[in-house]
């Protein structure tokens, strides 16, 4: 069974009650995965910027 978040109503959705908008993150292969799925897309987006500026030459705080 696959989890998904739902953004706008902040609830943890399966298959079977899942919306159909992109209000949705997933799927997750488990429902603590998909709760903490707003935690992980900001670390890996705070990852992501970093290797960017890394790979620009720049420092963090510029």
């Amino acid at each position: 069974m696959a989890y998904w978040y739902n953004i706008a109503t902040q609830q943890v959705e399966t298959d079977e009650n899942r919306s159909r908008n992109d209000d949705v993150m997933g799927p997750y292969d488990t429902e603590d995965e998909a709760r903490g799925a707003l935690a992980s897309a900001r670390e890996n987006t705070e990852k992501w910027d970093a290797e960017d500026r890394a790979w620009e030459g720049k420092d963090e705080e510029d």
